[in-house]
C-alpha cells in the first residue's frame, strides 16, 4: 500500500492568524512554510504596514479556545500571562458642576473578562513554537507576486536586505530593500492566505473563483495616542480618581470618552502606559488639521479628562506626528477555492475594531478550518470537501460579525449612556445570573466569552429581544385582559367564559411574539 503523500502547505501572512494556522497545520504532520511581506516580525525595527502600532488588542474566548486547540498549552499561558485583565467598561465623562466623572460597566455579571494583549508579544510567541518546530519553515521579506491554484504553483520576489554605508563608512541601522530582487517558484498542495486586508492571495484567488467581494471604508478614521505611566517623569501629567499602581487610570477597565459622531478610547499595556485611539468624521480631522493649534481645546470640549492624562504638549505633538488613518470593512464570498486554496482572518472579513473580535475572530478561523479539514481523509478530494463545509459555515458567521462590530460603534461612542441599553443589559444580566435556566445573556458576554457561532449569537439575541419587548407589553396587557375576563364572568355564564379565557390565553404568546417582532 503507497503512503499517503505528505501535504505541502504554504502560509502567507505571519501575523497571529498566520502563525497559529502553521501551527496547526504543522501539529498535523504538513511540511509548512510560512512566507511574510515585512522582516521578522520579532524584530522591533520592522515597521508595521499601517506605519503605526496597531489598534490594542483584546483578547477574548474564542481567540485563546482556538490557541489551545493548537496543542501548545503552555504557549497559551505564556501569552495569558503577558496581558493585562479588563473586567468592563470605564465611561469618562463631566458632571454638572464641570467635575470629572468615571462610571464603571462590568462586561459580565458572572465575572468573566477580556485581555489586553501586546500585539507584538503575542506574534513573537506564536512564532517562536512555530519556528521551533522541524517541519516549518520561515520565510521572512517576501512577497507573493503570482498563484496558479490549479497548478497549485506561487511564485514570490525574494527581497535581499541589506546594510547600506553612512559616509563614515559605518552602517545605518535602518535596513533597505535591495531593488535587485529575484522571484522563486513554489509548489504546493494548500495555500493559506492570512495577508491582511489588501489580501494578494485573495486578489489572485479572485482569478479562478466567482468571489463575490464587498469593501467599505466608514466615514471615520483614526488616530493613536498614548497616555503615559503616572510617574515623576511626567510632571504635566494628571491621574483620575481610579489610578493605581503606576497607572494614571484604572488599569482593569477599556477606557471610553464617548461623544455623539466621536470616541476616544484607552487600553491598558504591561509598561502602565495606555494606548489610545481617537475615532472621528474625516472631517472633524480635517479640520484639526487646518488648525492644529485647535487640538487641546477639542479635547477638553468633547473628551473631558483625557488631555490631562496625556499631557497636552504630548497631545499636539502626537496629533501632528501620527499618521491619521482609515477603517475598512471587508466581506467577501466563498473564502476558498477547490482544494488548493483558502482565506482567513481580515484577508476573508477585515471588520472594524469596535468589537475586538477581529484577531479573535480570525484565530477561531483557523480553529473552525482545521475541523473541517480533519473530518475528511488528507486527499486532495478530503480538503476539497473540507474547505467546501468551512466556507459554507464561516462565510455566514464572518458576515454576521462584521455586521456587529459597524453596530457597535454606535453603543461604545452613544448607546453605553442610553436608558434603554443599560435597562435591557440589567434585565438580561438579572436573569443569566438568577434564573440561568431561561439560557439569558446579554450580546456581549455571548460574542466575548463563549465560542457561539456569530450567527446563532445574532439570531438568540433577536429572540430575547422579542421576548423582553413582548413581555414588557405584557406587563400591560395581562393585567387588562384579566380585568375584561372578570367583566365577561358577570355577565356570561362560567363555561362559556372558561372557553373564552382558555382561547385567550392560549394565544397571548404569539400575541407578544408578533408584537415584540414589531419593535425589534
Amino acid at each position: 500500500m503507497a503512503a499517503t503523500k505528505t501535504t505541502k502547505c504554504l502560509v502567507v501572512g505571519a501575523g497571529p492568524v498566520g502563525a497559529l494556522s502553521a501551527l496547526y497545520a504543522a501539529r498535523r504532520g504538513w511540511d509548512v512554510e510560512v512566507y511574510e511581506l515585512r522582516g521578522d516580525l520579532r524584530d522591533e525595527s520592522i515597521t508595521p504596514l499601517n506605519f503605526t502600532k496597531s489598534i490594542n488588542l483584546a483578547l477574548s474566548e474564542r481567540g485563546i479556545h482556538a490557541m489551545r486547540h493548537s496543542g501548545s498549552e503552555k504557549l497559551v499561558d505564556a501569552i495569558l500571562d503577558e496581558t493585562i485583565p479588563m473586567y468592563g467598561r470605564m465611561i469618562h465623562g463631566e458632571g454638572k458642576t464641570g467635575n470629572f466623572t468615571e462610571e464603571s460597566q462590568q462586561y459580565d455579571v458572572h465575572g468573566r473578562y477580556i485581555h489586553a494583549v501586546d500585539r507584538a508579544n503575542l506574534n513573537k510567541l506564536l512564532l517562536d513554537e512555530v519556528e521551533a518546530l522541524p517541519n516549518v519553515k520561515l520565510h521572512f521579506n517576501h512577497k507573493l507576486t503570482g498563484a496558479d491554484y490549479i497548478q497549485k504553483k506561487a511564485w514570490f520576489e525574494q527581497q535581499v536586505t541589506r546594510k547600506p554605508q553612512t559616509a563614515d563608512g559605518a552602517q545605518a541601522h535602518q535596513s533597505q530593500l535591495d531593488q535587485r530582487a529575484k522571484e522563486i517558484e513554489v509548489d504546493f498542495d494548500l495555500i493559506l492566505g492570512c495577508d491582511g486586508a489588501h489580501s494578494s492571495v485573495r486578489y489572485h484567488m479572485m482569478k479562478f473563483v466567482r468571489m463575490n467581494y464587498e469593501q467599505t471604508y466608514i466615514d471615520t478614521l483614526w488616530c493613536e495616542f498614548t497616555i503615559p505611566p503616572a510617574t515623576p517623569s511626567f510632571p504635566s501629567q494628571r491621574t483620575s480618581p481610579s489610578s493605581k499602581d503606576g497607572f494614571a487610570t484604572s488599569p482593569n477597565h477599556l477606557h471610553i470618552w464617548p461623544n455623539s459622531d466621536k470616541m476616544f478610547i484607552a487600553i491598558p499595556s504591561l509598561d502602565k502606559s495606555f494606548t489610545c485611539t481617537l475615532f472621528a468624521p474625516a472631517s472633524t480631522f480635517a479640520a484639526l488639521e487646518s488648525q492644529p493649534e485647535t487640538i487641546s481645546a477639542f479635547f477638553r470640549e468633547n473628551f473631558p479628562g483625557a488631555s490631562d492624562l496625556i499631557g497636552e504638549d504630548r497631545l499636539r505633538k502626537q496629533f501632528a506626528t501620527n499618521p491619521h488613518l482609515p477603517l475598512i470593512s471587508i466581506k467577501c464570498h466563498p473564502h476558498h477555492f477547490t482544494s488548493t486554496g483558502v482565506i482567513l482572518g481580515d484577508a476573508a472579513h477585515a471588520m472594524v475594531p469596535f468589537y475586538g473580535q477581529g484577531m479573535n475572530a480570525g484565530l477561531e478561523d483557523v480553529r473552525v478550518l482545521f475541523q473541517h479539514l480533519d473530518a475528511h481523509p488528507p486527499t486532495a478530494e478530503g480538503r476539497r470537501a473540507g474547505l467546501e463545509s468551512y466556507t459554507a459555515e464561516r462565510a455566514a458567521d464572518a458576515h454576521t460579525i462584521n455586521d456587529l462590530a459597524l453596530a457597535n460603534y454606535w453603543e461604545m461612542h452613544a448607546g453605553v449612556r442610553s436608558p434603554l441599553y443599560l435597562l435591557r443589559k440589567q434585565v438580561e444580566e438579572f436573569l443569566s445570573d438568577k434564573l440561568p435556566s431561561t439560557g439569558f445573556a446579554t450580546q456581549y458576554s455571548r460574542v466575548s466569552f463563549s465560542n457561539q457561532r456569530y450567527s446563532e449569537v445574532a439570531e438568540t439575541v433577536a429572540r430575547q429581544g422579542r421576548i423582553l419587548v413582548g413581555g414588557m407589553l405584557g406587563s400591560v396587557v395581562v393585567p387588562a385582559l384579566g380585568w375584561a375576563a372578570w367583566w365577561m364572568w358577570r355577565y356570561q355564564s362560567a363555561s362559556r367564559t372558561g372557553v373564552a379565557a382558555t382561547k385567550g390565553f392560549a394565544g397571548l404568546g404569539g400575541v407578544f411574539e408578533r408584537v415584540g417582532r414589531w419593535f425589534t
